[in-house]
């Protein structure tokens, strides 16, 4: 069991980990008997709010920035006055800024055929940001009932009923908390994160890096953590409990026994380049550069010319078959 940084009670009927300031237990829903003695009073916070992805960066007035980190669209300053998740650990940037920049040029240079010859000398960086982005980290205990329609032991029929029940174990699940990256970005990356070198405050070869906030209340973070493992419980219900080869009508239901929760802020590089007066994003992994994701130009003429070989190619097909 991975290292946890969870509050000393635990839940009277089910022994589940009780953070503070839980009034109930997120398993069972007993009551926490001395709950009111750690419920955190309400404190103003101020964030920078973006306009255009939402995201919530940490503020502070001596770096206020004009722009969005991550889209580059208009912040605003925010107050919100109840209590916010924190985050309780960062992984460091092992990553340097010139090592980003190289790993943009090597991912120019493989984007393909179609994409045009002079994209990776053409291309201009504009931009490089370094910042972390929240996620949440969780181990769980689940009791797993499933039913489903399976080709196996089908006889004479397409399909036959199979049921079971089955105990998983979760053992640090990652999930993006972040409004910044989208969820393609952050799965993208998230394989490059190694959450053995988490620190109490951000670390790395980077200054100045933007620190996104969790903006999102303990009970939707649940509630996120909660459907995040329903659809990995359905996963690996298909491929390792039920039997056969094909599925229809897969039903899974879920008993959680523990749930543990961390909060990681993770380090990745949003860089922008311009080709032809078009802007493009590319994000990278602050731990692995070799774990990037983003968008590239794609030739016009060479489309155009695939397209006319593809139709000569129809119009030879169709003159043989007539002749």
């Amino acid at each position: 069991m991975s290292e946890s940084s969870v509050a000393e009670r635990t839940c009277g009927r089910c022994e589940s980990p009780l953070e503070t300031g839980d009034l109930r237990c997120a398993i069972c829903g007993q009551a926490a008997l001395d709950a009111q003695a750690d419920v955190p009073k309400k404190l103003a916070v101020q964030i920078l709010r973006c306009t255009g992805c939402g995201a919530a960066i940490a503020y502070d007035p001596k770096h206020q920035a004009p722009s969005c980190s991550f889209c580059g669209d208009v912040v605003k300053v925010e107050s919100i006055d109840d209590p916010m998740e924190q985050t309780e650990h960062y992984l460091p940037f092992t990553v340097t800024p010139d090592e980003a920049r190289a790993a943009l040029r090597g991912w120019l240079d493989s984007r393909g055929w179609f994409r045009p010859s002079d994209l990776s000398a053409s291309a201009q960086l504009t931009q490089l940001k370094p910042l972390w982005w929240v996620a949440w980290v969780f181990d769980a205990d689940a009791f797993v009932s499933w039913a489903a329609d399976s080709n196996e032991g089908s006889g004479r029929s397409d399909w036959a009923p199979h049921s079971g029940q089955n105990e998983i174990h979760f053992d640090d699940i990652l999930v993006s908390a972040s409004r910044g990256l989208s969820v393609r970005e952050a799965a993208a990356i998230s394989p490059g994160m190694n959450l053995a070198t988490k620190r109490a405050a951000p670390e790395g070869a980077v200054r100045d890096a933007t620190l996104e906030q969790f903006d999102v209340q303990r009970s939707q973070a649940r509630q996120e953590v909660s459907a995040a493992i329903h659809r990995m419980a359905a996963e690996r219900a298909q491929n390792h409990f039920i039997p056969g080869t094909r599925f229809r009508n897969v039903h899974v239901a879920i008993v959680l026994r523990r749930l543990v929760t961390r909060r990681l802020s993770l380090p990745a590089y949003v860089l922008a380049y311009r080709y032809k007066e078009n802007l493009y994003r590319v994000v990278i992994c602050g731990q692995d550069k070799r774990l990037m994701v983003g968008t590239s130009p794609k030739s016009l003429l060479k489309m155009i010319a695939v397209a006319l070989m593809v139709g000569v190619i129809a119009l030879v097909i169709l003159g043989i078959m007539a002749g």
